[in-house]
């Protein structure tokens, strides 16, 4: 089980140096991070949708220690609704956010990153867009629900992600599967102990397909964010039994994996949103695209023996 290692090396400095310090490092990042700046990503973005995909904006960036880098992460977002306003894309790019970076774990941090984020909600609604509150370990989920349930007062369209790993996701899924509410559906990316998650992949796919069944039968719009085929085909079925039109939810994937996947469900009428990051700060996110999948490992490794 090399997962639970490679996010372990994700909070480790002197990993983080390392890893940072290897020649062919920035080589493989851009796999994942395909730009540092707004100005670096708009050429993405404009190629994208132009191929007919969608797209959710991630500033990368989660160790947040002081407000001061709270207030930046917010200014960094509005910066990024500045340009998507120009580009005069609406809804087809929208941001994830974790509130992680808006201060969450500091002194005061639930009262903190609402204040934070809630310009950044704001904003994405005058230029006709959303946010999604990403999920983050589970200890920070209870705080990350309330600001959810808070800012959908006076932005019904806010979405949150909800991680099919934990035992307490059934029971979240039942929940939000209202009408107006947006989920989307992973698997779970962070090391959690298994008083509160499953530790075996099939057991994490049941449970994924379980809460899937549960978003689709609702009354809300499933985001289903996964590269594995088989959930993808199984989505596709349970769309159908529900009696889902293909407007009535989307398949999310990360930028740099599976990418003729993205386009084929896009020519089938599919709506594909492509999670994309940027900033600078990309080392954790970085950590755990490579704890995901042993095949993100396999492809740096091998980069690092052919390129180093």
């Amino acid at each position: 089980m090399l997962g639970p290692v490679i996010l372990a090396a994700s909070r480790s400095d002197r990993m983080r140096r390392l890893i940072s310090a290897a020649p062919v490092t920035k080589q493989v990042v851009d796999r994942f991070i395909p730009g540092e700046t707004v100005d670096d990503i708009v050429p993405i973005i404009a190629d994208l949708t132009a191929k007919g995909l969608e797209l959710t904006m991630d500033v990368v960036g989660e160790d947040i220690t002081t407000p001061e880098q709270a207030a930046a992460a917010r200014d960094a977002y509005l910066a990024l609704v500045d340009h998507l306003g120009e580009l005069e894309l609406g809804e087809r790019v929208e941001m994830s956010v974790k509130l992680s970076m808006f201060g969450q774990a500091l002194p005061g941090g639930h009262e903190l990153a609402l204040a934070n984020v809630r310009p950044v909600v704001e904003a994405a609604a005058a230029i006709g867009t959303t946010v999604t509150l990403d999920a983050e370990d589970h200890t920070t989920l209870d705080s990350m629900f309330a600001i959810h349930e808070e800012l959908r007062k006076d932005f019904p369209q806010t979405g949150c992600v909800i991680q099919a790993y934990l035992f307490r996701t059934e029971a979240d899924a039942r929940r939000l599967a209202e009408a107006g509410s947006r989920v989307r559906l992973v698997k779970g990316a962070y090391k959690e102990p298994a008083e509160v998650a499953y530790q075996q992949k099939h057991e994490i796919d049941k449970a994924y397909v379980r809460v899937l069944k549960t978003l689709m039968e609702g009354d809300g719009y499933p985001m289903i964010g996964s590269h594995d085929p088989r959930l993808i085909s199984i989505a596709q079925e349970l769309a159908h039994r529900a009696g889902r039109k293909l407007d009535e939810y989307e398949f999310q994937m990360l930028y740099g994996i599976r990418g003729d996947e993205h386009l084929r469900l896009a020519a089938e009428g599919h709506r594909m949103r492509v999670y994309t990051a940027y900033g600078t700060d990309w080392y954790g996110y970085f950590m755990r695209r490579l704890a995901e999948k042993p095949a993100n490992l396999q492809f740096f490794v091998r980069s690092m023996i052919t390129k180093g």
